[in-house]
């Protein structure tokens, strides 16, 4: 997201293989001090996003927090902090390593499974406006320029007939047939959803690699490569795999396609493959260690997910058989470098290419892009060493050859400060481009013109003139430009559109006779004329968002349903990785963002939509009581606010006190008593009517290095899990039984080769009828795949005794991670997991897939809604609705 509260900078390291192999994480950390400034710069300032955030000055509080008598705790997204981390993470593979192909052997015993009668709605089928001026205020980012945004893309093609395909992180593939917009899904029937990169071969066939490449806490691998061969017409079907099971459970960079093969940088190294026969085996041609492989003699070292990763590979237009690998961990190592086939058919690092780097410090995550005609070759470089050292940017520069060859010489022609004189808006707070080089990076030649570049970092820059002068015609934001007020009768000129921040994906493409650039990034899909118009700044002023509500990639972690009390109907809210909180009322045609930041976990009011708590990050809850909707005063006077923070003071402590994505929910049957999870069970009995974190009373303390991943009450009893070491070093886990008013509170005995396994809980139920009769939903994969202490077996648990014992009911449900449990009205049990949502009918022992037509993606959240409806959050394709009323009671 973009958050304008509070910043932290982490820049953390991660390797998540979360959706069919290994998981580890692996972080390190820079800190510079915040600087002053007034309550406008938060909005430049509030640069955190992902991957960045700027720490406190000292241990206390920054210049402006102290000065607004606040405090600056907070942090900022999912994909960078040591705690987001954890969320995706650890949860799905504490207490050990969970072995390649876990996810997969899943999805096809879900393949077997009867379905309930009944189909999914999806309810954030309509447009996603982050500038939204009914919510516009000093706490959101609505008129920073991005306008509709749907959730992260990372891969994008397009040909010269209009049609342009969408990849999103964890949503599957979209066709647009009209240049984009009205988007299709056709990749739905594939067992991974995860986009590592898409591209056009020169039999217009369309490839898609599985697994997304971002190496951020939600980038999920994938299950190989799929090639599509009738891309304007057909949809991608399992059969379509090239190869066999040999690029399961890997993420892929990059695929790039010379004569008759095509190369794939993967994180098991580089293969090829025959384009003219897709059957048959991928050639492995190049890990740097291949000991630490699957199957290899330290596949099980800690350390074995960052050892072979490879990035890029960049072939010799005019000669096939020169290649040039980019391979290393953006984190740095020592096998980190340039690579290129010896005379005796080894690969070995290589030197002396010019200004390009060639040395383990100073070569981690690569791009390659060349021109049309072979006449030139570009390149993107991320030091690890610069990264490590440098507070400003892990960029190291931007090269091109000149003559094509991958060897070069390449000649240096951009670094950070170049590009901050572009026009970059990033510097307004303080950083500079290729902060997030290791996350954010994409090349773009113009087919028509070699010296016509475009580079993706945290913004959009251009050259035409082959680097030696640049422009920044996507600025991280509006917010530094003299044409932008937060009054709009304040504003001195028109602040053109921007794209979303984050970038990761680009394609040139013609439709009806004009030639398009689109960018993909963590706000979905954008285009602009290839050689399009741009202001005095050299901001382009004529992007267009593609993001028209057909196309849902969004990321939810938490779901809200609350009568709509103005409209009728309901209103549905929920919290999203970069994108902050979505709100959806009764007769909305497009969705607004009421609050800034990131979003995280939500409590809404079913007797009223408007009443709505919405965390930003490590327990930082802001609640309003009118869906956040601004009265047009455009005041910076906090007494006129219309949204609090009511952030409990574990949010201060931030990764030490809570989760980056922490619990929080309502009694179940007191909407005014609110239970929030950090290292302390805290209690809030005011319910929407807090104003303060000081009205929380600290409930039980789960003790030192435990915090909480999961809180449930009814009528005042309260379970919380929790774990601590979350990671999968010493993992433990366990729950805590206490009532509200704090007192009765034990810890439950789960010892690690009991019944509960020792995994991450993840999610609790409660019986409205006995307190004591709970269900809890476990994380991660049994025994058969992680290696690890107590792993056990089962997913979902229940107890009649308040938590003394429990019994497996997980019956006939897939080894797969489950996320979140809900007891239904008529007496059923529905769960969410990272492929799909089961139900149990009641009085049932077998479980039954829920509906039709629900994506396969992960499902985070379950709730019911006023109107009787069960809804879903899901991380990569948006919210769900399932009537409930209409299951037939029967059993097995």
């Amino acid at each position: 997201m973009l958050p304008t509260r509070h910043q932290r900078r982490f820049i953390t390291c991660t390797v998540v293989a979360a959706a069919f192999g290994l998981v580890t994480t692996q972080s390190f950390a820079s800190s510079n001090n915040t600087r002053p400034r007034p309550w406008q710069a938060r909005h430049q300032a509030a640069i955190g996003r992902e991957h960045i955030k700027a720490v406190h000055a000292g241990h206390g509080m920054s210049a402006l927090a102290a000065a607004e008598g606040g405090d600056d705790g907070g942090a900022d997204e999912a994909e960078n902090s040591a705690e987001s981390t954890a969320q995706f993470t650890e949860a799905r593979t504490a207490p050990g390593v969970v072995a390649p192909g876990a996810y997969g052997a899943a999805w096809q015993q879900l393949q077997s499974m009867r379905h309930t009668s009944g189909g999914w709605d999806h309810v954030t089928k309509k447009a996603y406006n982050s500038d939204d001026p009914r919510y516009r205020d000093v706490n959101s980012n609505s008129s920073g320029g991005a306008g509709k945004v749907t959730g992260r893309i990372t891969g994008i093609a397009a040909d010269d007939q209009g049609y342009v395909y969408a990849g999103g992180a964890n949503g599957g593939v979209f066709r647009s047939t009209t240049g984009g917009g009205h988007w299709k899904p056709i990749a739905d029937k594939l067992p991974s959803l995860s986009t590592g990169t898409l591209a056009l071969d020169g039999r217009q066939r369309l490839w898609y690699a599985t697994g997304e490449s971002n190496t951020g806490a939600t980038s999920f691998v994938g299950t190989g490569v799929y090639v599509l061969k009738d891309p304007r017409h057909g949809q991608f079907q399992p059969g379509d795999r090239v190869g066999g099971a040999e690029l399961e459970s890997t993420v892929i960079h990059a695929l790039r396609f010379a004569g008759t093969t095509v190369w794939a940088a993967t994180s098991t190294g580089v293969w090829s493959h025959s384009t003219t026969t897709l059957s048959g085996p991928w050639k492995h041609e190049f890990a740097p260690n291949p000991d630490y492989l699957p199957g290899g003699s330290k596949a099980d070292d800690p350390s074995a997910p960052y050892k072979n990763i490879a990035n890029d590979i960049a072939v010799d237009p005019k000669d096939p058989n020169k290649v040039l690998l980019a391979v290393g961990w953006r984190g740095g190592d020592t096998y980190n470098g340039l690579y290129a086939k010896a005379d005796d058919g080894s690969w070995k690092p290589v030197s002396g290419l010019g200004d390009l780097p060639t040395s383990s410090a100073d070569v981690g995550n690569v791009t390659f892009a060349s021109a049309a005609d072979g006449s030139r070759l570009y390149a993107i470089d991320q030091s690890p060493a610069q990264m490590a050292a440098n507070p400003d940017s892990g960029l190291k520069g931007v090269y091109v050859s000149k003559n094509g060859s991958p060897f070069g010489p390449w000649t240096l022609i951009a670094d950070y400060t170049k590009l901050k004189a572009s026009g970059s808006a990033l510097q307004s707070a303080g950083y500079m481009p290729g902060i997030q080089a290791w996350y954010n990076q994409f090349l773009q030649v113009d087919p028509a013109n070699p010296d016509h570049l475009y580079l993706g970092l945290e913004e959009v820059f251009e050259t035409k003139n082959g680097g030696q002068s640049w422009t920044t015609p996507g600025p991280y934001w509006n917010f530094p430009f003299p044409c932008w007020s937060i009054d709009p009768s304040k504003q001195t000129g028109d602040c053109s559109p921007t794209t979303h921040s984050d970038q990761h994906a680009v394609a040139i493409g013609s439709y009806q006779g004009k030639t398009w650039a689109y960018v993909g990034n963590d706000g979905g899909i954008y285009r602009r004329p290839l050689n399009g118009a741009v202001d005095s700044g050299g901001h382009a002023k004529d992007w267009q968002s593609l993001s028209d509500g057909t196309l849902d990639t969004l990321q939810y972690y938490s779901v809200g349903v609350g009568k709509d009390l103005t409209n009728g109907g309901v209103s549905v809210t929920g919290g999203l990785q970069d994108n902050g909180q979505s709100i959806l009322r009764g007769r909305d045609k497009v969705m607004g963002s009421n609050f800034g930041g990131d979003g995280g976990d939500t409590i809404a009011d079913p007797a009223n939509g408007c009443n709505i708590a919405a965390e930003y990050v490590y327990l930082d809850v802001w609640v309003t009581q009118n869906c956040g909707v601004n009265d047009g005063s455009w005041s910076t006077d906090p007494s006129k606010a219309t949204e609090y923070e009511v952030a409990p003071p574990d949010k201060d402590q931030g990764g030490a006190g809570a989760r980056f994505i922490a619990p929080i929910a309502a009694d179940a049957k007191d909407t005014g008593t609110w239970i929030a999870g950090g290292r302390h069970v805290w209690v809030n009995t005011k319910g929407f009517a807090i104003r303060s974190g000081k009205e929380w009373a600290n409930a039980y303390d789960l003790g030192e290095g435990h915090v909480a991943t999961a809180v449930a009450s009814s009528g005042g009893t309260v379970y919380v899990g929790w774990c601590g070491p979350c990671n999968n070093q010493g993992f433990t886990r366990g729950i805590a039984v206490g009532n509200a008013d704090g007192t009765g509170w034990h810890q439950l005995n789960l010892p690690v080769d009991g019944t509960i396994p020792n995994r991450y809980v993840s999610g609790f139920e409660i019986d409205p009828a006995d307190a004591q009769h709970v269900y809890v939903a476990i994380n991660g994969f049994s025994r058969k795949w992680t290696e690890g202490p107590g792993a056990g077996v089962g997913h979902v648990f229940e107890s009649k005794d308040g938590g003394a014992s429990w019994t497996d009911i997980s019956a006939n449900l897939p080894d797969v991670p489950a996320d979140t449990v809900k007891l239904l009205p008529n007496g059923g049990l529905a769960l969410g997991t990272d492929l799909a949502t089961f139900y149990r009918p009641a009085g049932a022992t077998k479980w039954l897939v829920l509906g039709h037509d629900l994506p396969t993606t992960a499902v985070m959240q379950l709730r019911l809604g006023p109107d009787g409806t069960l809804y879903a959050a899901t991380h990569g394709r948006g919210i769900w609705s399932f009537d409930v009323r209409r299951l037939k009671a029967r059993k097995d």
